[in-house]
């Protein structure tokens, strides 16, 4: 007996002593029968089955044990490798069939990252195109979410804020010092009126990288995307004009229109592709349209991504009809694919093409820094500017500059970039484990947030006030069409800092939502 008992605690140091355990692919199994302790590695030579698709055993089974969780890196080949004694091309054999099954993602210069396995049929539905342009009236229901979003004391799912997950405070609060010390007084002046020109040459050099010539005059500063994309509407259209989005379209255009006076047309969404062009097309042909306002990159709130193709014949068909796109990109830099898509700009013949972005999803919400690409509308747009705002902040401006140039921003937007990923992956499978059965849930290309389609009989408007007493925040899918489409729908931000009081707060509205669909039911 002692002998064993000896036996046992040989055996279970070892283990202890291995990284393996604290992989848990060590298994101990004692024989009670004949007495001994026996080590059971999770691959071994002396099993029937191929090596590879023991590495893929162990895979799944960290994944069912929760060792690894959606979003976690596995270990790299040489490491695993070393630690199961087999060869390099023997775990990349696994890797790839793991890929190819859809449970895993190589990420280039990165490795691989375990996936939330989601099917397709797992994706929110294609839903059928409104007939006719309608006044938008949703300030009521946004003001509502706004205030919640903000409560102090929430958690922030309705917010999308992507710098949360990862902030670029330190290093902006470092290069802003710098400016500070370097411009002196000058730093707090009025900039000029269409922008800090440093500025404006970084952006000219980085449409650059996609082949695109632009002349720092075309760009005009703004105080964040919103105000480029107000400039942008009243340079091409007026109140009454019909202005076609997408559908589920971001509120805070719908709310643009509506202060505006113009009305809304909305084209569905393919939560993969981004707009379905057919539908674009009809209804080129049946309404009078004076203007599109697409994300032809990275869609808010469905996440989806227009390759560059797509993106392409989208342009030509508007141009066919002589119709602008205003173009939403401020999620662009945020992508998950393995380039960026480019500009719709870079597809443009005619010239109706008018690009707005900024660097708050990227950077700095709290800076308002923003910007119109307008080539022939830009002296409209410098009119406007000047009589909406006069200037943008000069010494946000300059920082900016200045973070760009020292190559501060790419380097923070690529971990920037890895973290949304990760984080994007545990939301899914969050949702999936805790939202009611035959929930829908849209796997984003890029960006910060998730489009959830919940069964029939859901009310998110009614969820939200819910979550609201549950100190949980979100964005319900009323808000996201003029016409009410998706109230059974909401949008579910994971541009936040992961940690176990963010999984509690899905899980509780993941039973929120159970319960208010039992109640329907």
């Amino acid at each position: 007996m002692l002998l064993y008992l000896f036996c046992v605690y040989l055996t279970y140091t070892e283990i202890m002593k291995c990284d393996l355990y604290r992989l848990g692919v060590v298994i101990r199994h004692v024989n009670k029968a004949l007495g001994d302790v026996i080590v059971v590695m999770a691959v071994s030579k002396d099993q029937e089955s191929f090596l590879y698709q023991q590495v893929i055993n162990l895979i799944r089974d960290m994944k069912l044990n929760g060792t690894l969780r959606p979003g976690d890196k596995l270990p790299s080949l040489r490491n695993l490798s070393a630690k199961l004694e087999v060869s390099v091309p023997t775990v990349k054999q696994a890797y790839i069939e793991l890929e190819r099954q859809g449970l895993v993602e190589a990420r280039p210069k990165s490795g691989y990252y375990l996936k939330a396995l989601q099917a397709e049929s797992a994706r929110p539905t294609r839903h059928s195109m409104t007939s006719k342009p309608v006044l938008v009236r949703k300030q009521s229901l946004i003001e509502q979410v706004y205030e919640g979003v903000h409560r102090p004391d929430c958690i922030p799912l309705g917010l999308a804020n992507p710098v949360m997950a990862h902030p670029s405070d330190k290093g902006l609060a470092r290069t802003m010092r710098r400016v500070m010390s370097t411009g002196g007084a000058k730093v707090m002046s009025y900039g000029p009126m269409d922008g800090f020109a440093p500025l404006k040459r970084q952006l000219a050099m980085r449409y650059l990288d996609f082949g695109l010539q632009v002349a720092p005059e075309e760009i005009t500063i703004t105080n964040g995307a919103q105000e480029a994309i107000a400039i942008a509407l009243q340079c091409v259209a007026q109140k009454g004009d019909v202005i076609a989005v997408e559908s589920p379209c971001y509120f805070g255009i719908l709310e643009l229109i509506e202060s505006l006076g113009m009305m809304a047309l909305e084209i569905p969404v393919c939560s993969d592709d981004g707009i379905w062009l057919d539908d674009l097309e009809q209804a080129l042909k049946t309404q009078n349209i004076k203007a599109c306002v697409f994300s032809s990159s990275i869609n808010n709130p469905v996440g989806s991504y227009m390759p560059d193709c797509r993106r392409k014949r989208l342009v030509n068909i508007l141009e066919e009809h002589d119709v602008p796109l205003i173009e939403d990109d401020v999620y662009g830099d945020l992508y998950f694919t393995a380039q960026r898509g480019m500009p719709a700009q870079c597809f443009s013949e005619k010239g109706l093409v008018l690009t707005c972005a900024s660097f708050s999803k990227t950077a700095a919400p709290g800076y308002r820094i923003g910007w119109i690409l307008a080539g022939k509308y830009a002296p409209e747009v410098k009119r406007l500017k000047r009589a909406l705002s006069c200037s943008s902040s000069l010494l946000n401006q300059w920082t900016l500059s200045e973070f760009i140039a020292s190559g501060d921003y790419d380097r923070n937007m690529h971990r920037l970039r890895q973290v949304l990923l990760c984080n994007k992956e545990r939301m899914i499978a969050q949702v999936q484990q805790h939202f009611p059965e035959n929930t829908r849930v849209s796997d984003p290309k890029g960006g910060a947030v998730v489009w959830v389609q919940l069964p029939d009989g859901s009310d998110t408007a009614e969820l939200f006030h819910l979550a609201l007493k549950n100190k949980i925040s979100i964005a319900p899918g009323a808000i996201f069409s003029p016409t009410c489409k998706f109230n059974h729908c909401t949008r579910l931000s994971y541009g936040l800092p992961w940690n176990e009081r963010l999984e509690e707060a899905i899980a509780v509205l993941g039973q929120l939502a159970k319960e208010q669909l039992k109640k329907a039911q």
